[in-house]
């Protein structure tokens, strides 16, 4: 359950494969590659990669040796630079109650653990870099985190 749309889900899911494959930018792939291979349509992957490529975080080059790579290192690519490239980040999650229900001064029941959601997935996104797609980290299995009970 996360609150970015769907835009944002499958930006992630085309530029990922491009952390997969990432080597430099010797290894250039088609919008068709990516959709193919992550199962999207591919005129909808061809608008993504434009708006990343504006975003500077996805280079391209047309021709038959043209293709997409990554503008950077999969490490200096966090999460949420993709999201927020098509979602504004930061808007708290709207009350439950309806707009202007509460606030800090007057909170609902749930007001401030929305906000520690709001602010558990901006840390994610932020700190979840597109490194973990890459082939080496793939080999390395994710540590569950401790809970304090």
């Amino acid at each position: 359950m996360l609150k970015y749309g769907k835009t944002a889900q499958h930006a992630i899911m085309a530029i990922s494969y491009l952390a997969e494959v990432y080597d430099g930018g010797a290894t250039r792939l088609s919008s068709r590659d990516i959709a193919t291979q992550r199962q999207l349509p591919q005129p909808i992957v061809a608008k993504l990669l434009v708006t990343l490529s504006q975003a500077g975080l996805v280079d391209g080059a047309p021709g038959p040796k043209g293709g997409y790579w990554l503008a950077k290192s999969p490490a200096a690519i966090s999460l949420l630079d993709i999201v927020s490239t098509f979602e504004k980040v930061g808007d708290p999650i709207a009350c439950p109650f309806g707009t202007g229900a509460c606030d800090s001064e007057a909170p609902c029941p749930l007001h401030y653990k929305l906000l520690d959601l709001d602010q558990q997935l901006v840390d994610f996104l932020t700190e979840s870099t597109l490194e973990t797609f890459t082939r080496s980290a793939r080999c390395q299995p994710t540590p569950l985190p401790s809970r304090q009970g």
